[in-house]
């Protein structure tokens, strides 16, 4: 073994270990093998688990439908002559989807505490592939229950325009959106590795990001500080786009700028938390 090998600590990669998440001659391949591989691992816990789909499913309906109705005829939360419900629709599921997403990290604590993460570092899955096979495991939970919740809204009669390309948007840009949270997810549980803890600073970051976005309300009726603060928000960005696909209405940006601002705040996050991960085992 060289004196350089023998520097590493356990469980770390060197540069040109294909672990460390580089890509290189056959880094992608690597990579999208190990994220098949976690993302199939992360279905059969979810075939496993329906009743969680089922009670994730029950909040966004409550927030729709009695949320949603109590506030139905302000019309300073809408925009013209739109339903509130409708309005609100968008926001709800991009909501629901990061609830699932922040507390995604607590599944990274129990395998470490189970010494699961451990056995788990010392394959030769690429980093990156570990944290996105994760977020995988996060995008098909919301994904089931964005189409429950979707299947709901019509069934209600709720006025959301009806377009192939703009379901298959609307599905597309929350999934980005859900992986990108699940990514800061992980590297929260990395950093803070206590369960109690990652639940209460979870908390802490979950309620600002939500209600200092666009999910309840337009940026029009914001205090000037607040509308700073939502401006720099990837969820408002996300329910925006979400918004015009599903309802026709969104903020001040083009769609193209929505699908932009959400892109890159995973790539941002899939990177810290695959520079992260292997410490979340010290």
């Amino acid at each position: 073994m060289s004196a350089h090998s023998a520097a590493l600590p356990a469980g770390s990669a060197s540069a040109g270990d294909p672990r460390s998440g580089l890509l290189s001659t056959g880094g992608l391949r690597a990579l999208a093998a190990g994220t098949f591989a976690m993302a199939q691992s992360e279905m059969r816990k979810l075939r496993h688990d329906h009743l969680d789909i089922v009670t994730r499913s029950v909040q966004p309906l409550l927030w729709l439908f009695i949320f949603g109705t109590a506030l139905s005829h302000n019309r300073s939360l809408t925009l013209g002559t739109l339903e509130y419900r409708a309005y609100l629709a968008p926001g709800v599921m991009a909501q629901a989807a990061m609830f699932i997403a922040i507390f995604f990290g607590l599944a990274v604590i129990w395998e470490r505490d189970v010494g699961q993460l451990q056995r788990l570092l010392a394959t030769p899955l690429p980093r990156s592939a570990i944290v996105l096979g994760k977020a995988a495991g996060a995008c098909v939970r919301a994904f089931v229950q964005a189409v429950l919740l979707l299947l709901v809204i019509a069934v209600a009669g709720i006025g959301v325009s009806w377009s192939v390309d703009g379901v298959l948007g609307t599905l597309a840009l929350l999934m980005l959106g859900t992986a990108a949270f699940a990514c800061m997810s992980m590297l929260l549980a990395a950093v803070v590795k206590e369960r109690e803890r990652f639940m209460g600073i979870g908390q802490l970051i979950m309620m600002p990001l939500f209600f200092a976005s666009s999910a309840l309300y337009p940026l029009s009726v914001m205090p000037g500080w607040l509308h700073v603060v939502a401006r720099v928000n990837p969820l408002t960005y996300e329910v925006q786009g979400l918004r015009q696909m599903l309802v026709g209405v969104g903020g001040a940006g083009e769609l193209w700028l929505d699908f932009l601002v959400v892109a890159g705040f995973f790539a941002a996050m899939l990177a810290a938390a695959t520079r992260a991960y292997p410490k979340a085992i010290l």
